[in-house]
């Protein structure tokens, strides 16, 4: 198993997988939701910090976390911090988790 953990159990940002099981934590930079005539596959692209004002001056790592199924996945929105868990993969040099395991944090959490 290609687990890149840091202390705690998370996998740091900068050391992930191109495929394995991985835990992370960060914020939800974007979710989006299917049309009433798509499929029902929710997403949300997580960011290992928010963007600072004025936005970032070098691109971060972002994984797509995607929910087969789903059209909304309760108490996950833009702007939210996620600890979320499952086997992350490299799809067209983008890093996706299907159907991730999560646990939704508070902010003052994740700036510990």
């Amino acid at each position: 198993m290609a687990e890149s953990a840091a202390p705690g159990g998370e996998a740091g940002w900068e050391s992930l997988p191109g495929r394995g099981k991985v835990q992370l934590r960060g914020y939800v930079a974007a979710v989006t939701y299917p049309s009433s005539r798509q499929a029902p596959v929710f997403s949300a692209v997580l960011a290992p910090s928010a963007a600072p004002p004025g936005g970032r001056k070098r691109p971060v790592e972002r994984v797509k976390l995607v929910w087969l199924g789903q059209r909304r996945v309760p108490g996950i929105g833009a702007g939210g911090w996620l600890r979320c868990s499952g086997m992350l993969f490299t799809e067209g040099g983008n890093r996706v988790m299907y159907d991730p395991s999560y646990e939704i944090l508070e902010a003052e959490e994740d700036n510990a």
